[in-house]
């Protein structure tokens, strides 16, 4: 009778405890619109849930994540065209947001569109990712799930950077390994400096190299004492901001036109504006002159809140 107690004592302490799973909660999209419809559109939608099954399913870090603490993302994959072999070229766009505290509000993290994505695909393969064997034994199958796994390594970089200063070094690290073993075939592009400006491989190397660390300090100082602070203490959160725009605009003025500018500051200009849409005059004038230096893009919206 002992015995039985305590096992269903053991079982209910079990059952107790808060869920441990992956990291991943992601949305995967496959549009096929610009596919010929001689193409069997059945093997889109085995695709789309072949890649949600690899990003929601594999555990990528050795960290226990409750359920609520799972990261939200997006990949789309925009389809462009196919050959006889099961090859295709698309664009891959991903969107993750960081939850601000004390708020039901998401922080744009990344929203950024890799337009080299080729890879080939056979309906009901198995999506096979070896850490150690990045290439596989075909390129362009291998490039499905490596351009995958690294913007999954990405994303977990900046997440984990954003709650505590130079957190996501070891995911930024498995992203440069799979650039330094990723598959090589005439038709795959974006694994190498000469393969642009703006590619999976400047991406990880603005945020690998040492000569490049501010932006970790900045990462963390915009998020945990910038935003996660807003709700009570919104002129030290301001604060923090500002701090991080000031390191950024140093970056901008030793390093210029680097990657992970551009790359930051994509879906913020709403949100930087808010934040010293209330602040003092002196704080609305200094925030606009950096801003007009190193996030042109969104310098509109900046006059409109700021001016």
């Amino acid at each position: 009778m002992r015995v039985k107690i305590l096992i269903l004592l053991s079982f209910i302490l079990l059952h107790l405890q808060p869920a441990r799973s992956q990291e991943f909660q992601a949305n995967v999209t496959v549009l096929s619109n610009r596919i010929s419809t001689t193409v069997n559109k059945q093997i889109f939608q085995t695709l789309q849930s072949a890649l949600y099954d690899f990003l929601n399913g594999r555990k990528w870090t050795n960290v226990a994540f409750n359920n609520n603490e799972k990261i939200q993302c997006n990949f789309l994959v925009n389809l462009s065209a196919a050959t006889d072999n099961n090859t295709y070229a698309a664009s891959l766009t991903i969107q993750t947001g960081r939850p601000i505290f004390n708020t039901s509000y998401q922080s744009p993290l990344m929203n950024y569109m890799d337009d080299n994505f080729a890879f080939k695909y056979v309906q009901y393969q198995t999506l096979d990712f070896n850490e150690n064997r990045v290439g596989g034994t075909d390129p362009l199958t291998a490039n499905l799930t490596a351009v995958i796994a690294y913007y999954a390594y990405i994303i977990l970089g900046l997440n984990f950077d954003s709650y505590g200063l130079r957190g996501g070094d070891p995911y930024f690290q498995q992203a440069q390994n799979i650039v330094n073993n990723a598959p090589e075939a005439s038709s795959l592009s974006g694994w190498k400096p000469f393969d642009g400006l703006r590619n999976r491989y400047w991406l990880v190397e603005n945020l690998t190299n040492p000569k490049y660390n501010p932006i970790h300090d900045a990462m963390y100082n915009y998020y945990r004492q910038g935003l996660d602070q807003m709700f009570d203490h919104e002129s030290d959160a301001r604060f923090a901001v500002m701090s991080t725009l000031t390191t950024m605009n140093s970056i901008n003025n030793e390093f210029p036109n680097i990657m992970f500018m551009q790359f930051f500051f994509q879906g913020k200009g709403a949100e930087i504006g808010n934040v010293f849409k209330h602040g003092t005059p002196d704080e609305k004038s200094r925030a606009l002159d950096i801003l007009s230096r190193i996030d042109i893009s969104n310098l509109n919206q900046y006059k409109q809140d700021l001016q």
